[in-house]
């Protein structure tokens, strides 16, 4: 498997230049994520006969799209990034893609803060146009997770969020050492493999919000685990008894999972007119 361990030594995370500038292959995976997560949106509305306009969900996404985004970066300059006051006293460099004149793009995304910017482009969304949100969330739990697939590849792709070191043969080799693939891990387990759940289980759906709940739950517990193989976050290292800082994210979203499950559920007949 000596090709595959030294991969990352074989391979061109910029995809292509254009004008100058370069496109990487983390940037082309995120763009697809959000693609297939909006068709598979529109595949299960078609196939399930749900109620709602393509072009709603078209309007739908592009809200989310940028809250996701913002939340996404706004998150991890809070909990991750090394420079937080840097940003907080100059937030118009946020998102900027230049460093000393040099085009490098936007890096560092957190999930966790992207969950957040997504709640609240859709609570934003439902309050104008009048959608039931719960069963607006249920699908948004069946696009989510083939979405998230592509954006661990691009990670994986990118040269990112490593994982531990380790001596199993299928490892990736990182600066000499050789360390857990993590990022497949992640793409499989918290993409692929919830998403074959949710979308066998839609069909025994008992009351609106019980998928989106569900996803928090499965992905919480996916992610966990995943974290385990994967490298603390720069500069966090591991922040209480051994854990990370994203499963300790993790470990509080599960708890809000739960919650909303167990909420939901006793005021089913309440939520399906919201």
């Amino acid at each position: 498997m000596s090709w595959w361990n030294e991969i990352y030594n074989n391979f061109d995370p910029v995809a292509f230049k254009i004008f100058g500038i370069s496109v990487h292959w983390y940037g082309l995976m995120y763009v697809l994520a959000l693609l297939v997560a909006l068709g598979v949106a529109k595949f299960i509305v078609k196939f399930d006969k749900v109620n709602i306009s393509n072009s709603l969900l078209d309007n739908y996404f592009f809200w989310v799209e940028i809250g996701v985004i913002l939340g996404a970066r706004v998150g991890y300059i809070l909990i991750y990034d090394p420079n937080t006051f840097y940003y907080i006293t100059q937030p118009w460099q946020i998102f900027n893609p230049f460093y000393n004149g040099e085009f490098v793009g936007i890096r560092g995304m957190s999930y966790h803060g992207a969950v957040v910017g997504f709640l609240l482009a859709t609570w934003a969304f439902c309050k104008k146009y009048k959608q039931n949100t719960w069963a607006l969330l249920d699908l948004v739990a069946l696009s989510i997770p083939l979405g998230y697939f592509f954006g661990r590849i691009g990670n994986f792709l990118n040269q990112e969020l490593f994982g531990r070191v380790t001596d199993v043969p299928w490892g990736i080799y990182v600066a000499g050492m050789l360390r857990h693939p993590s990022q497949i891990y992640e793409a499989v387990l918290e993409g692929v493999v919830i998403f074959l759940i949710l979308f066998t289980y839609r069909k025994f759906k008992k009351f609106d919000g019980e998928l989106i709940a569900l996803y928090a739950i499965l992905y919480t517990i996916a992610r966990f685990v995943c974290e385990f193989y994967r490298e603390p976050d720069f500069g966090l290292g591991f922040v209480f008894l051994g854990l990370s800082m994203g499963q300790i994210l993790s470990l509080a979203m599960l708890l809000a999972g739960v919650l909303a499950y167990l909420f939901l559920r006793k005021n089913a007949q309440h939520f399906k007119s919201i």
